[in-house]
């Protein structure tokens, strides 16, 4: 055999050991999810989770998270406080074991936290690896400790600096701007998070207070995740009031807190030790494989419908919150968003069918009226599967399946592909002309389309335009969605800029977030930035997006411009829709992401549920803000 040199350079020199914490600096996304506004948030809610697992040990009620003027962090709790004494083995305090090492901690050990979110035992270390400086203080045994650290390494011993007969741990930190895109803390972000975490510990108080603007919150809920539900349902038709149980057994404690509604959306949030497990798991599927056998149950003990239920016909309407806390919890991954322990599927099971056969024999109104909800979702949903096969069918029997409006693109690769969806014929005349043919796809939509916050299923296969646009995107619809079939992995929305176009796009954004959310999920979503001017001095011409870039512009170049505003996509030529709106190397695209989905999940209900008020409420405080209305 020929002796091959490139072989033999990967040997034990080849291999690079990171020590200490620098494999999190080499690797920070691993750890964070990113190092965008998300990864930097995630750093605060890894020290809370650490205050958060006292919470749950039953040490404490109180914590604190300050954003200091020079954008640092401070999170205070009146937990025990880490432990100083000089580990055993390793021969150094344990704090400094804890920030300095990833896999210490005593979440390992079920003495010390019988249940723990931070599993991994990962975060704080993390924290202090992403942090150009690092300073903690600790309360307990009567004395004050104290030590700093810079870059992940400790540069102080720790240290006694004070006498205190409190207990607890305060850690401030400032991330390392070298590694995260930016370093500015959203206080909006924080407190939606925090609030979550205070609706999920019932009576703990979380205070958060922003020293740059003064800006201050209190969260404390009495009734934990029965006022999460509440507040979820605030701007919906409740059937009734909130349904709350719970019920410990072998160390595992399930807490629901449940209310039905008139609208046509499945709203379940599941958490397991604080953790808000976005995939769901065991503890979701017990629930609802109980609710959908509780519900047919009394539907034959009391002959009310010949209809038998699915799942999704159970939860049509429904608001729940499913929050257990179990002492080994079995996560699908670092990312923790799956829970895998089958144990709890079966607890979860009965507690939920024990509690909801007496509660709906005890309460034969409120069962029969959430009851009718149910059966009349089974019959639309019949409807539904009955208009989509004809509409299958007809695809099948004609000469394709693609829409006829469908000015398809050349290319086959999902990847490479764009689907603009242009507001009017005019509009999409232009942007066929216009258009990269190998790539880029046009669906011209006509008027405004289904408002889908207020339409079941059937209602929705009898719209032509949305009809048409899940035969172009090619993924389907409702249980026969597939991600892996979308034809093209940028689907573009493309209206007016006047409130019409805006109307449209809301209503698009509103039928993706409730029945394609995975295109959102995937990133696949945008919006694209069509300009409302034209400025044209001498040979230069720019286009203008707002009307703060037109005064700018014009301080520049005089008020001697030529100034063309765009009523429409329909009002621009072909070269110019492709040079401003549709050119991947000049244009601008806004993609569409979720955040946050309980708080995107309260707007869409609020702006295009059936409910006036809120959304008059909501247009008179922010009045104000609003721009490029047209009177």
């Amino acid at each position: 055999m020929e002796n091959n040199p490139k072989k033999q350079e990967y040997s034990a020199s080849s291999i690079t050991v990171l020590k200490g914490l620098e494999g999190v600096k080499k690797r920070p996304s691993m750890y964070l999810g990113d190092v965008g506004i998300r990864g930097l948030h995630h750093m605060v809610y890894e020290v809370v989770s650490n205050s958060i697992d006292e919470v749950l040990a039953g040490f404490c009620n109180k914590i604190s998270v300050i954003i200091n003027t020079d954008s640092s962090i401070t999170v205070t709790d009146n937990g025990r406080g880490i432990p100083v004494d000089i580990h055993p083995e390793e021969k150094k305090p344990a704090v400094e074991l804890v920030l300095t090492i990833l896999h210490a901690g005593g979440k390992f050990d079920s003495k010390t936290y019988k249940v723990a979110g931070g599993l991994h035992g990962v975060g704080v270390s993390v924290v202090n690896a992403l942090s150009k400086l690092l300073e903690v203080k600790i309360k307990r045994d009567g004395k004050i400790y104290y030590q700093k650290y810079e870059y992940g390494k400790p540069v102080t011993d720790l240290q006694v600096i004070g006498d205190s007969d409190e207990n607890g741990t305060e850690i401030k930190f400032i991330p390392d701007e070298k590694i995260f895109e930016t370093t500015t803390f959203d206080f909006d972000l924080l407190s939606k998070r925090l609030e979550e975490l205070a609706f999920l510990n019932k009576n703990l108080l979380i205070e958060l207070k922003d020293e740059r603007t003064n800006q201050e919150k209190k969260f404390q809920y009495e009734g934990g995740i029965k006022s999460f539900v509440e507040l979820l349902n605030k701007n919906k038709e409740k059937i009734d009031g909130a349904i709350y149980f719970e019920k410990e057994k072998e160390k595992i404690i399930v807490e629901i807190a449940m209310q039905y509604n008139m609208s046509y959306n499945e709203t379940v949030y599941s958490f397991v030790n604080n953790i808000n497990t976005i995939e769901h798991g065991t503890h979701y599927t017990g629930f609802c494989t109980a609710l959908t056998r509780v519900i047919n149950n009394y539907i034959k003990k009391h002959k009310l419908s010949d209809q038998s239920l699915q799942g999704s016909d159970s939860r049509e309407g429904l608001t729940a919150i499913i929050s257990v806390k179990i002492p080994n919890p079995q996560f699908e991954g670092q990312t923790k968003t799956k829970l895998g322990n089958s144990e709890v599927k079966g607890f979860v099971d009965n507690i939920v069918n024990d509690y909801l056969n007496n509660f709906f024999e005890e309460n034969p109104s409120i069962a029969k009226a959430i009851i009718n909800k149910c059966i009349t979702a089974a019959k639309a949903r019949e409807a539904a599967r009955k208009a989509s096969e004809l509409t299958r069918r007809k695809s099948i029997l004609g000469s394709h399946s693609l829409p006829g409006k469908l000015a398809d693109c050349q290319d086959k690769e999902p990847e490479k592909c764009e689907l603009f969806l242009v507001e009017g014929d005019s509009a999409a005349g232009s942007s066929k002309m216009g258009r990269d043919r190998k790539i880029q796809a046009i669906l011209p939509l006509r008027g405004k389309i289904l408002n889908v916050e207020k339409a079941r299923l059937d209602r929705i296969f009898k719209n032509n335009e949305i009809t048409n646009m899940i035969s172009a995107i090619g993924c389907g619809i409702g249980d026969n969605f597939d991600i892996s079939k979308a034809r093209y992995h940028k689907i573009i929305i493309m209206t007016d800029a006047d409130v019409d176009g805006q109307h449209i796009c809301t209503l698009l954004l509103t039928f993706f977030y409730r029945h394609m959310r995975q295109l959102i999920e995937s990133n696949y979503l945008y919006i694209a930035q069509a300009p409302l001017y034209k400025v044209i001095k001498g040979k230069n011409k720019s286009y203008v997006f707002n009307d703060e870039q037109l005064n700018n512009l014009l301080k520049q170049l005089g008020n001697d411009a030529e100034i063309q505003r765009f009523k429409g996509l329909g009002e621009m030529n072909p070269d110019q829709l492709w040079e401003t709106t549709m050119d991947p190397g000049n244009r601008i695209l806004k993609q569409v992401n979720i955040e946050d989905a309980v708080e995107a999940d309260k707007m869409f209900s609020m702006l295009m549920g059936e409910e006036v008020e809120p959304r008059r409420d909501f247009i008179m405080q922010n009045a104000k803000l609003a721009k490029n209305i047209d009177t």
